[in-house]
């Protein structure tokens, strides 16, 4: 039976308080993105129909999804049964022995992860929190020969300083903590965060507040709460990690490089929820908020990040977080509040006005962006901007209309960095666009597409350089080639139909513009339509 049969045969048929009805339901809201209404009721169908691999599967995915471990494990256990278990459902039942702290069951699990293979490499690490709950801590062991010993190293200074930590040896823990924060840029404050509340606890003040820029917002409330002394807050941010919640930051951390990789975010939503099963804890809620986000899940990525108080330790960041998702849930004007009243605070990182600006920019606030962009910029000493900042600002001034602004701030870029395509290409474009300098720019495209020759941004730009300065038999296979790299784009294709038009190859002009015209809205799309069913005028020309 189809998917799309399923309700009319469930009211024509089945009774509405079946397996089957619940199932169907449960598909529909799944499709919809209904996750709450899905989850009830896959729940029902499970309890309805047991035994059901079907239903289980569906049920796990989602449950796993959405938050709902009871049930996830409930639909993973009968999964396994059938020999159906995904194997990041391993990664559960581990999280599940781990927290219940039954050592043997999570040592059985943990074998069973190593032969399985996906996740073998971590093995070596959970052992050793299998070993520090049973009271018998002992050094992860990496045979040099293994095949994944490069890759659990990846991971083996932060897991090794937690441990330390937990046992309370802070001496052990440093140089394990110097070595983490050296190679991981990426959520490198919540890791700060996270080392300084251990250290704190254990008495390391001085340690902690070294870690603890006195000058970033994001670490504030840490830095005055460890400065107060010995709290409950403090005790409670910093008490030792038990292995469940160091399985779950290790999870954690695997998911932020699983996001990183090509097809990779489905599963990084997954071990982030586990990992979150693991540990409840901040680090964990906020890579869940930030996978649930990226993967269009924003509302659950909301509630997750929205666990972490904004009085905590790690509040700000998870604030953070919920700005990217209320911006990705469409609620513009709350995101943008959030953003701004966190850009506010003594000491605002440039992080935290670039989130504002780009914000702003997509809402149309051109001078408020560029403001934003500026105050990012106000971060760093004068001869140390970063070039992404100065572009930023050049783009917000130059959509909002203000040029000869744009203009110099662009070219202040260009000057920091000569050889970045993108600079080029947007300095480059802007001036061709307003029929500037049409030598100078063209120089800078070639320049941009010299550095970056299979970018079709960059590649289009070049060609209606060519176009626009006459030369309209260069453009055409550069504008070919820009096309066939974007199939999709509407500007690329409008350049090449008006490109094709004026070299007289009529037929495949139409055939560009009506290709362009397919993913096109508003003016672009009346043009194209004008300029397919005419052919071109003056009035047509791609701006």
């Amino acid at each position: 039976m189809g998917l799309l049969a399923l309700p009319v045969a469930v009211e024509a048929s089945v009774a509405p308080d079946s397996a089957l009805h619940a199932y169907a339901r449960a598909r529909l809201a799944d499709g919809d993105g209904a996750s709450p209404l899905a989850v009830a009721n896959y729940r029902l169908a499970l309890e309805d129909d047991p035994a059901s691999p079907a239903i289980a599967r569906r049920s796990y995915l989602q449950a796993l999804e959405s938050g709902d471990f009871p049930l996830a494990l409930r639909s993973a256990r009968l999964l396994d049964g059938e020999g159906l278990l995904p194997r990041d459902g391993t990664l559960l039942q581990i999280a599940d022995a781990l927290n219940r702290k039954d050592w043997a069951a999570a040592r059985t699990w943990t074998d069973r992860m190593a032969d399985e293979g996906n996740f073998a490499f971590l093995a070596p690490l959970v052992r050793s929190w299998i070993a520090l709950g049973e009271g018998n801590p002992v050094p992860t062991i990496i045979v040099a020969q293994d095949r994944f010993a490069a890759l659990v190293r990846r991971y083996l200074d932060e897991q090794v300083a937690l441990q330390a930590l937990a046992g309370g040896d802070v001496q052990a823990a440093l140089p394990a903590i110097r070595a983490a924060l050296a190679t991981r840029i990426r959520d490198q404050d919540a890791l700060r965060l996270t080392f300084a509340a251990q250290l704190a606890n254990r008495r390391a003040v001085e340690q902690a507040l070294a870690l603890l820029p006195d000058d970033e917002a994001n670490f504030a409330l840490a830095r005055a709460d460890i400065l107060r002394g010995r709290s409950r807050k403090l005790r409670r941010e910093g008490a030792p990690l038990t292995p469940a919640q160091g399985f779950g930051r290790l999870l954690a951390r695997l998911a932020i490089d699983a996001d990183a990789m090509e097809g990779g975010r489905i599963v990084a939503v997954r071990l982030a929820r586990i990992a979150a099963f693991a540990d409840p804890g901040a680090e964990s809620r906020i890579v869940a908020a930030r996978m649930l986000t990226e993967n269009g899940k924003p509302l659950l990525g909301l509630a997750e990040a929205r666990k972490v108080q904004p009085d905590a330790y790690h509040g700000a960041l998870a604030q953070a977080e919920q700005v990217d998702a209320l911006d990705g849930a469409g609620q513009a004007e709350a995101a943008i509040a959030l953003a701004r009243s966190l850009a506010e605070k003594p000491n605002a990182e440039a992080e935290r006005f670039v989130r504002l600006g780009r914000l702003l920019a997509d809402a149309g606030d051109f001078h408020g962006a560029a403001e934003a962009f500026r105050a990012a910029q106000h971060r760093y000493p004068d001869d140390a901007v970063p070039w992404a900042l100065l572009l930023f600002e050049g783009s917000a001034l130059e959509q909002g209309a203000r040029w000869d602004e744009a203009r110099a701030v662009l070219e202040r870029a260009a000057k920091i960095a000569p050889d970045e395509p993108l600079i080029l290409n947007y300095l480059g474009y802007a001036q061709i666009e307003r029929r500037q300098n049409v030598d100078e720019a063209l120089a800078l495209l070639k320049k941009a597409s010299t550095l970056k020759p299979d970018d079709p941004s960059i590649t289009d730009s070049l060609g209606w350089a060519q176009f626009i300065a006459g030369d309209v038999k260069a453009a055409v296979p550069i504008l070919e080639r820009a096309a066939a790299g974007a199939p999709a784009d509407v500007t690329i294709h409008e350049h090449l139909g008006d490109a094709l038009w004026a070299a007289g190859r009529r037929y495949e002009a139409r055939y560009a513009w009506r290709a362009a015209a397919v993913s096109a809205d508003g003016a672009a799309a009346e043009r194209l339509d004008a300029k397919a069913r005419e052919g071109m005028r003056p009035e047509y020309a791609a701006p």
